[in-house]
């Protein structure tokens, strides 16, 4: 369903949640002459900074608390990503008529531009940042957000034209999904998370697929070769209505990508095929290691390549990028001990991944908010790479009975502490890892608080 910014005018419409996505929705709506409720269970206080942003705009507040009778009175209810769509209060506005919707699935039926939407447990956002790179030096006028940075809302705000929107989609975002059509769907990986919100891995792994819904013979999809589970994703009648590309680091599976159509990795070059000629790039510049940084750098070459960006340009940003901060991040080396901040490992499969860039004698950082998750695949890697492992926040007891008895394990405290015996624990040509696998939430705001705070101390080492 493609809307036109005229229906707007006049409608009343509820915002559940304010944080950066509620703000840039209220703006955009009240833009367009919608009557706009903002809807918080947070007090005032809790909410002042985002309350700053929107003083002196003619919306109504309900804070502290949803009320069901102001809402049944809204033509559309419209939740923030981390609002949960599952509650009753929903099911009963729903049966009065009122249409409940996530942020991104309301925003994306005024979209007109081709929208790229990446999804996937892990490395979503270095794709994204790696295909913005590869089209804008290719002279491509591109606009990201979604999960990265900006909600999609405030792309329709600015009401600045793009030629690419390239969308970093959540499960959260995508649980909505009914009408959001993408000109390119790029799947990561799929690995347990999220298991505070849904009811079991099934359930996650339903709001992922809800990426294809709308999947059309005009919709290519980037797909994950390496993932057993994107693979059976691959089956699926609806995404078999578009067309299909795959990337890979198994130089056994060359005959078949290069057939079909997609990117593999064989030595330190990529080999691409999207057209009869194949394309090669190096990989002998990238400062980026590790299989998991491979797989990025391919799924963001495809995506430049589908939107048109040139080898030339394409290589140098393969050069050039330097990599998210909070994934895998070098933070310096101290008394022959190497540092590394990798707080945006929040679930299992992303510390698997940083630790297959590690050969031994690494000191892990983990532990944060408990969501339920299942440590024990991470035995083996603890095993063979890691000397100690330092277990912190909320988590730490249950990481410890999935994976302490594999290597000598510490229980500790504070965060600041945490750190401090990392360092007194560790000789020369170790390497110090942060790498929780679990959310920040018990001890920090978001893993950016999280990465900064870690990095600030070990910059303060001698």
């Amino acid at each position: 369903m493609s809307m036109e910014f005229s229906e707007l005018k006049g409608k009343k419409i509820a915002v559940i949640g304010l944080g950066a996505t509620g703000v840039a929705l209220s703006r955009f709506l009240l833009k367009h002459s919608a009557e706009v409720l903002i809807s918080d269970h947070k007090s005032e206080a809790e909410l002042s900074g985002p309350l700053e942003e929107v003083q002196g705009l003619p919306i109504k507040f309900e804070l502290e608390g949803h009320n069901p009778k102001s809402l049944i009175q809204q033509d559309y209810v419209i939740l923030s990503p981390g609002v949960p769509f599952h509650l009753k209060l929903f099911d009963y506005i729903k049966s009065h008529g009122v249409k409940v919707t996530g942020e991104f699935e309301f925003a994306s039926c005024f979209i007109k531009e081709p929208m790229t939407v990446i999804t996937g447990t892990n490395g979503k956002t270095t794709v994204l940042e790696l295909a913005e790179l590869f089209l804008k030096k290719s002279g491509i006028n591109v606009w990201s957000g979604g999960n990265y940075k900006r909600p999609l809302s405030q792309y329709l705000y600015e009401d600045k034209k793009a030629d690419v929107l390239l969308i970093e989609a959540s499960s959260f975002m995508l649980e909505h999904v009914e009408q959001m059509k993408a000109k390119n769907i790029v799947f990561t990986n799929l690995a347990q998370n999220h298991l505070d919100r849904y009811n079991n891995m099934q359930d996650y792994m339903q709001a992922k697929r809800k990426v294809f819904t709308n999947t059309s013979e005009d919709t290519t999809s980037i797909l994950n070769a390496d993932s057993n589970a994107i693979i059976e994703i691959a089956r699926d009648p609806l995404v078999q209505k578009g067309r299909i590309v795959y990337f890979s680091t198994r130089k056994s599976l060359k005959p078949q990508i290069m057939r079909i159509g997609g990117a593999v990795m064989i030595g330190d070059e990529i080999q691409l095929r999207i057209r009869p000629e194949i394309e090669y790039y190096s990989l002998k510049n990238t400062p980026l290691k590790g299989k998991h940084s491979y797989e990025n750098i391919m799924a963001g070459i495809l995506i430049a390549k589908e939107q048109g960006g040139d080898w030339m340009h394409i290589q140098r940003g393969i050069d050039e990028y330097k990599g998210s901060p909070h994934r895998m991040e070098y933070v310096r080396r101290v008394g022959g001990v190497n540092f590394y901040n990798d707080s945006k490992a929040t679930n299992v499969l992303a510390v698997s991944r940083a630790l297959e860039a590690f050969e031994e004698n690494v000191i892990l950082i983990m532990g944060g908010k408990n969501t339920g998750l299942n440590y024990r695949p991470l035995a083996d890697s603890i095993r063979k790479k890691v000397k100690s492992l330092i277990l912190i926040g909320e988590s730490k007891e249950n990481i410890n009975r999935h994976i302490g008895d594999n290597v000598e394990t510490f229980l500790i405290g504070t965060f600041d502490e945490a750190v401090f015996i990392s360092y007194h624990k560790s000789r020369i040509n170790d390497t110090v890892l942060l790498s929780p696998g679990c959310p920040s939430f018990d001890m920090f705001s978001s893993y950016i608080e999280r990465g900064n705070y870690f990095k600030s101390l070990i910059r303060k080492f001698k």
